[in-house]
């Protein structure tokens, strides 16, 4: 009895061992990410040169997402849509010459409906030309280290020349996602866009699995004839955010249902360990000639690990390095940096260290009031 329950035991155990092979996608091209850490947890063929469709709209909304946490452009920004915007083939939300649209209504409109129409606008508004904006996008790809990307239009529309890859696209999702609000509007299943005139045009995402998988909350559907059916999805479950991408689908459905596979695996498989909050304190590090003699030290990011879904996590050793610093320091300015270690010493993960507060330069006052602070105190309390 106890060799019938062993081997009972044993049968279940095998059985629910998820294989990578059980879930491969049919596109052309795939990968599975998860974007904290980067590491790759499926791919096929991912660094294959393939037309990206509508899925370039990723880069065309990061650009948009950049200016508008830096400052160059607003939400509320109005954008005079031109001739060469109203005019753009494929998909489109209708955009009437000479009428001013709001950026949001144009961000709406690309991430919901993958607006060709509003992509021109935007990328007319933050280039000034087109080309422009286009040489803005490779320069971005360039920057991000993608060797296999090339940008002829900010739309998708097949052009000669227009590729990217599964990795590439990826990594510009990885990117994009750094701007929080991306997924307020990527994550919209269906609503009515207000134009200008009053008239409502009804959005509903090209990508359906915003309703119908749990934990999807964009990112960009593509088509073309020359690109097949695309998908880079993202979903979160369990605080474990995966990126996926496959490229050269023959349906709309098969693209859903491999997305649907490959964030299974993912979930199923993975989860994440938190090593170090960013908001975990560190310790200090002096900084002369400033308000204050010592800087509160944090990690600029979350350091985390991914691991196997019954994976214990692992006890680590940290090393803090330090600058020499002098004021005036700002949180966020890199002050050092951190290595994780495990077990036999190895350094497993290096991170950058930042300061919590803002330290001045000091002025007459402030050096005047530290000494009187220093005499009356001493000199072992760091301020």
């Amino acid at each position: 009895m106890k060799k019938i329950l062993f081997f009972l035991v044993c049968f279940i155990f095998l059985a629910s061992i998820v294989k990578a092979e059980d879930y491969a996608p049919n596109a052309i091209s795939a990968i599975l990410i998860e974007p904290t850490t980067g590491k790759i947890i499926y791919e096929k063929n991912s660094h294959e040169e393939l037309a990206p469709a509508s899925m370039t709209k990723i880069m065309t909304l990061l650009l948009t997402m950049e200016a508008i946490d830096e400052g160059r452009l607003s939400y509320n920004d109005e954008v005079t849509i031109s001739p060469n915007a109203s005019g753009m083939g494929g998909s489109q939300i209708f955009l009437e010459v000479n009428s001013n649209v709001k950026v949001e209504e144009l961000v709406k409109g690309i991430a919901v409906a993958s607006a060709n129409d509003a992509a021109v606008a935007l990328a007319e508004k933050i280039g000034g030309t087109v080309e422009k904006f286009v040489e803005m996008m490779n320069n971005k790809a360039q920057a991000l280290g993608l060797k296999n990307t090339v940008f002829k239009n900010p739309h998708g529309l097949d052009t000669e020349g227009h590729i990217s890859s599964a990795y590439d696209m990826a990594m510009m999702a990885k990117e994009l996602l750094k701007h929080k609000d991306i997924l307020k509007y990527t994550s919209i299943y269906e609503e009515y866009l207000t134009k200008p005139d009053g008239s409502k045009v009804w959005l509903v995402n090209t990508n359906k699995l915003v309703r119908f998988y749990e934990g999807v909350d964009g990112l960009k559907t593509g088509y073309t004839e020359e690109a097949g059916y695309c998908l880079t999805a993202t979903a979160t479950r369990n605080n474990l955010r995966l990126i996926s991408v496959v490229m050269g689908e023959v349906s709309s459905d098969t693209r859903s249902k491999d997305t649907t596979n490959l964030l299974n695996y993912g979930f199923n498989s993975y989860k994440l360990n938190q090593i170090i909050s960013k908001d975990k304190v560190l310790g200090k590090v002096k900084v002369e000639k400033g308000t204050k003699d010592y800087g509160t030290l944090i990690l600029k990011e979350d350091v985390t690990e991914l691991i196997g879904i019954n994976d214990n996590p692992q006890d680590y050793t940290l090393n803090i390095k330090t600058k020499s610093l002098t004021a005036p320091v700002k949180h966020n300015d890199i002050v050092g940096s951190i290595e994780i270690m495990d077990n036999e010493g190895l350094i497993i993960k290096e991170a950058d260290l930042t300061i919590k507060e803002d330290i001045p330069k000091a002025n007459i006052l402030d050096i005047f009031l530290k000494n009187l602070k220093t005499i009356i105190l001493g000199n072992n309390i760091p301020n």
